[in-house]
């Protein structure tokens, strides 16, 4: 029987971390961003760092494997593949602005077909794999990782794609850095389209007020309220010291978030596969969710197509790679099925037939994302894993 207790306390500590680690995942990025940008590293590697890439996921893969829980790990995996198009894309369409067409540029088209590639590469191992040499493509996809972001970062320096906007955060830390890059590129200041924040590192600026109030106040007022502002630039171990905080963060939570899980999947005894196809994926994609809602109201599908394929790229090739190489294959409590594989497959040939075809009715497929995905939700308890 289900101690209430237990399952209490570990929602709690779920819920927590979930926070914890939204927290570190904003602070790694951006001062990654600034550090790197001051140590002269390039900004289309910042981007590839920084935009669509799941550090909280991989932070939950690699506790989960090592606390011998690769089920959870690979439910997580594939649950927030789903999630992040069925889930988060399919928000964006819903929400795009009315107010304009909704057009899809040739950057979005080639990330879309490289996760499509990618995807039908991951079902047919998953399908047709042979287990004894699951950790030689486990080592297959880490290496198309590494050529996936070599030749991203070739191709922006080329001019021949653009590079993704920061799409995690937009922590005012980075108004540090907003005046030093007025080229293109990622800038972590959250650009969204060509929308940029006003510089806030100039040396000085004025408060004026109104002619009125400034003639009503007394000279002591009217010296405070028109004496300049300087912003302190901060130091490069300050930020250093928040990347390292951030690391840690992301770290911890990842920690507890998978202890948390495992605990509460045994205490009501549901499969780990079940419990991260489902809820684990829901909580940690909550931020894709958002930027997807966001992005669509700005009428900035670029990002909406980079957030949800750079993510799904990096859980596909690196987070997955890691589990098929660490685990050769054998997980602790079985994997995903034949029906979860499906819906990820499905989902993403129904994503680039959008970017590449579909733009005109984006909206109506939209909807139609987001009822096949609460349908999915349903049938996953009901049918696919009969809980």
């Amino acid at each position: 029987m289900a101690n209430g207790d237990i399952i209490a306390f570990n929602v709690a500590s779920f819920i927590c971390a979930l926070f914890v680690l939204e927290f570190g995942a904003d602070k790694f990025i951006d001062h990654t961003a600034i550090v790197a940008r001051r140590t002269g590293i390039s900004q289309a590697l910042i981007g590839l760092l920084t935009a669509g890439a799941e550090w909280e996921e991989l932070v939950v893969v690699i506790a989960s494997v090592a606390r011998n829980r690769s089920s959870l790990a690979i439910g997580n995996i594939v649950g927030s593949t789903i999630s992040n198009i069925l889930g988060a894309f399919s928000l964006g369409l819903l929400f795009h602005s009315t107010s304009q067409k909704i057009v899809f540029d040739r950057s979005s088209k080639i990330y879309s077909l490289l996760l499509l590639i990618l995807t039908i590469f991951v079902t047919l191992l998953s399908f047709l794999g042979v287990r004894s040499s699951w950790k030689i493509f486990g080592g297959v996809l880490l290496a198309l990782f590494v050529i996936y972001v070599a030749s991203v970062a070739w191709s922006i320096s080329r001019g021949a794609i653009t590079a993704p906007e920061l799409s995690d955060s937009d922590d005012d830390d980075n108004s540090d850095e907003s005046g030093s890059d007025s080229g293109g590129g990622p800038h972590p200041n959250g650009v969204i389209g060509n929308e940029t924040r006003p510089p806030q590192d100039a040396e000085a600026t004025s408060v004026a007020l109104p002619t009125n109030t400034a003639r009503d106040a007394s000279p002591a007022r009217r010296e405070s309220q028109h004496r300049p502002l300087h912003r302190r630039c901060r130091s490069l171990k300050y930020h250093i010291a928040f990347l390292l905080l951030g690391f840690i963060s992301i770290c911890l939570s990842g920690y507890v978030l998978s202890h948390a899980s495992t605990t509460i999947s045994d205490e009501i005894g549901i499969s780990d596969v079940l419990f991260g196809v489902v809820i684990l994926s829901i909580a940690t994609t909550l931020p894709e969710k958002f930027i997807a809602v966001l992005s669509g109201v700005r009428g900035h599908a670029g990002i909406l197509v980079a957030n949800t394929v750079g993510s799904n790229i990096f859980l596909l090739a690196l987070c997955m790679g890691i589990v098929l190489v660490v685990t050769a294959g054998e997980f602790d409590a079985g994997s995903v099925n034949a029906a979860e594989l499906g819906v990820m497959m499905a989902s993403t040939v129904a994503l680039t037939g959008t970017v590449w075809f579909g733009a005109n009715w984006s909206r109506w497929i939209g909807g139609a994302m987001l009822m096949a995905y609460v349908t999915f939700l349903v049938l996953e308890f009901t049918l696919i894993r009969k809980v």
